[in-house]
């Protein structure tokens, strides 16, 4: 009957390598050196027909203790202090695994192993199991081993294939003990690595509303009053008592209560891997926990609980983190989680993200006070996931760069030295700001001062002359005969010096280069190899080849398979014929490819199978160029909005609603588990987080005042004295804005060179957005 009780194969594999931790643990504290080391080796079946063997190296056990220890509801582990709960634990863990399990113990000294053997086809009715002994070579020999046979097949099947996916697994349950004390845990002859967060280091921040500095790593240290507990049953007691009111035990003991660890941000967004560890003696008992970041209301009934955390694009997923310890907390008998009915839980709940909603404008409309707990903080600093320094998330140039981000966090778990600390993260977040800054500087020389206003928004439109001849003609004039600039030589002129060797200009363009994180990744393929690159953007050019001549492109071979690629964004390739850097990069490293592998592959071929290996995010996936439009369209609600809360007449924009359009705004607010009533719809601009995405492109037409000249978006309108010079740039905004909200309205199929044009729409509408 105990092996029906629901455990997983890993649970049961945890629960006896934590009784050896327990015994770890106490030779640990007493500081006496110890012989041999800490270590729990798991040797996984072979075959169905194999055996699971957990061997330790901890002290053993005599006769007496191995007697308790086997027997099904017994158990001498304080209830606070220790992980297993030997005994019941262990008869519910081999019992699900399998038919037979023997344990063989044995202390330094002693002559022999001792142990027993619970057959559960052969024991009877008085669950009576047989002493077995065993010969040791070595006196010094100490540790205990479990050896479960006769497996039941589905787990023994588990064990066999899932080998990687339980070192993982037992790396995150594992992973405070197995990087903060000197135990080691072996599985399936490798040892096990823990699996660590990848945050942000202690030294980083973000500025919230221009007066507050948020750091990104929050260390928790709360000391609670003492209490008292049952050292049976592990509840926790009212002062005074002195038998258990639980189980009637008189095994109570004061215990201190402290809710320590840390909370942090991630340095990648991820869908699954965020939230709070929560750890009990060392051990997780909940991983990813996301539960602190929905609200449940006191006031309210069944049902009531609110996510807020993320809601703003919670596609792309989150990346608050933590580790909390709560060694005080009662766990449930499968270690899964804590018991939440508990008022120490309670307590730790209100520590950590405190009692009121974590939305600012929640809160104030709900009555509470400012949530100032550790995770409000977090939540107001990085809630949002825009690139660049405001909210500390790498991009490049245009918008973050969350699948580059992911695949150095997964560097970094293997323990690649250049991943470890945030160092390239970092990096990517200056390269975007200066990239951003830098657009921003071409828009702004493209219009020169001291001109005519229309003549400006015509250059900074992209359309010069034509369009200055366009006017003139329908004012009556002839159009001045355009002068054309000559073409750049593509010979640079020859230097007056001599020419300077391969490496010295390799060290040059390193020098005057920064990364360019866009591109820096594996590049190739399984069946031809891979290339690491290191993409680096010039930033003072041009870049010669090795026979002097200008190119935008230049890869510097490195030991091994890793290579150095600069680029010249000023080349003409990219500036006038909008070539991407990854097509170049990708014709340059199938070349080095062929070659070195002799593959049989055209290079037209090599060069598709490459991108499709390594460039996927290009792909003109209909799904993922529809998650971009409406994560820019998100942002884009979010600023009109609060543009609109600062005119004096946001009613305005409410009127412009049809019915129909009133109707889908309510439904999408219910939706999202906005409790505002329709009677109060206008009262404020956040109604535009839940309208209609084409209702966007109307008000802007209608009422482009309150969000042209740098309120939302750059374009001039009211800094311009000429109607065509506003109709012109208001057209050029609304056209962006209107393949953007057609792509995030209908998710339909559309043609390669419709999703090309939204994805072009979605870069340049992204450059048109006004600093916050």
């Amino acid at each position: 009957m105990l092996g029906e009780i629901e455990f997983d194969e890993w649970q049961c594999v945890a629960e006896l390598i934590d009784n050896a931790f327990d015994d770890f643990t106490e030779i640990y504290r007493s500081e006496i050196p110890w012989v041999g080391g800490f270590r729990v080796s798991v040797q996984l079946p072979g075959s169905a027909d194999g055996e699971l063997v957990i061997a330790d190296t901890g002290r053993g056990m005599d006769y007496e203790r191995l007697e308790r220890a086997v027997r099904a509801g017994w158990t001498g582990n304080d209830m606070h202090d220790k992980l297993g709960l030997f005994g019941m634990g262990f008869n519910v863990s081999t019992a699900r695994l399998g038919r037979r399990t023997r344990v063989l113990t044995t202390r330094q000294g002693d002559p022999e192993w001792i142990g027993v053997e619970i057959d559960l086809d052969r024991i009877g009715d008085d669950f009576e199991a047989d002493d077995i002994t065993e010969p040791k070579s070595d006196p010094n020999e100490h540790g205990t081993r479990i050896v479960v046979s006769r497996l039941h097949r589905p787990r023994a099947e588990w064990l066999r294939r899932n080998k990687a996916a339980l070192r993982t697994v037992l790396g995150g349950v594992y992973s405070w003990m197995l990087e903060n004390r000197p135990f080691e845990l072996w599985i399936g002859g490798l040892r096990v690595q823990p699996v660590r967060h990848c945050r942000w280091g202690d030294n980083r921040s973000v500025l919230y509303n221009n007066k507050e500095r948020i750091p990104a790593y929050i260390e928790i240290d709360q000391k609670l009053e003492d209490g008292i507990a049952c050292s049976e049953c592990g509840q926790w007691q009212l002062p005074g008592r002195e038998v258990c009111e639980d189980c009637g035990s008189t095994r109570l003991a004061v215990r201190a209560r402290r809710v320590h660890g840390w909370l942090g941000i991630q340095r990648y967004l991820d869908k699954r891997q965020y939230g709070i560890d929560f750890l009990r003696n060392g051990r997780k008992i909940l991983r990813w926990d996301k539960q602190l970041f929905t609200w449940r209301n006191p006031d309210g009934g069944a049902g009531n609980e609110e996510p807020e955390y993320p809601v703003e694009l919670a596609h792309q997923g989150g990346r608050i983190i933590g580790e909390i310890h709560l060694d005080h907390v009662p766990v449930t008998y499968q270690k899964d989680a804590f018991e939440y009915g508990d008022r120490s839980w309670r307590a730790v709940v209100e520590i950590l993200r405190g009692v009121g909603p974590l939305l600012p404008q929640r809160a104030v409309s709900l009555g509470y006070e400012e949530n100032t707990s550790p995770l409000a903080r977090l939540f107001k600093g990085y809630r949002r996931n825009d690139a660049g320094e405001r909210y500390l998330v790498p991009g490049d140039g245009r918008k973050p760069i969350h699948e580059d981000t992911r695949r150095w966090g997964l560097e970094f778990q293997k323990g690649n030295p250049d991943y470890q600390i945030d160092e390239r993260w970092w990096r990517a977040v200056l390269d975007h700001e200066e990239a951003k800054g830098r657009g921003k500087a071409d828009r702004a020389a493209v219009s020169t001062p001291g001109r005519p206003d229309e003549t400006a928004v015509m250059e900074a439109l992209g359309f010069g002359a034509t369009i200055e001849a366009s006017a003139d003609a329908l004012a009556g004039e002839q159009p001045a005969t355009p002068q054309v600039e000559p073409a750049k030589s593509a010979v640079p002129a020859p230097h007056a010096s001599r020419r300077d060797t391969w490496q010295e200009r390799i060290e040059r363009y390193t020098t005057n280069s920064v990364v360019y994180p866009e591109l820096c990744r594996a590049i190739g393929h399984s069946r031809v190899g891979f290339v690491e690159i290191e993409a680096r953007r010039l930033t003072a050019g041009p870049l010669l080849d090795e026979q002097h001549n200008i190119t935008p492109l230049l890869i510097d071979q490195r030991r091994g398979n890793a290579c150095v690629v600069f680029l010249d964004l000023d080349h003409e390739v990219f500036r006038r014929f909008g070539t991407e850097p990854a097509d170049l990069l990708l014709v340059e490293v199938a070349v080095q490819l062929k070659v070195q592998t002799d593959s049989s592959w055209s290079h037209s071929q090599l060069v598709a199978m490459l991108r499709a290996e390594s460039l996927p995010g290009t792909a003109l996936d209909p799904q993922t160029i529809s998650a971009e439009a409406r994560e820019l369209l998100a942002e884009i609600r979010s600023r009109m909005a609060a543009s609109l809360d600062g005119t004096e007449e946001p009613q305005r924009a409410f009127q412009y609603l049809s019915p129909d359009e009133l109707t889908a705004t309510e439904h999408a607010m219910i939706a999202n588990g906005n409790v505002t009533r329709t009677a109060d719809l206008g009262a404020r601009g956040d109604f535009l987080l839940h309208v209609p995405a084409l209702f966007l492109i109307r008000l802007l037409e209608a009422w482009p005042e309150a969000f042209m000249d740098g309120q939302v978006f750059l374009g001039v309108y009211q800094g311009v004295t000429s109607a065509s010079a506003q109709r012109l740039s208001l057209a050029r905004t609304v056209g962006y804005l209107t393949d953007i909200a057609t792509q995030a309205s209908f998710d339909g199929a559309a043609l390669p060179a419709q999703l090309l044009r939204t994805r072009l729409s979605i870069r340049l509408l992204a450059d048109e957005l006004a600093d916050e």
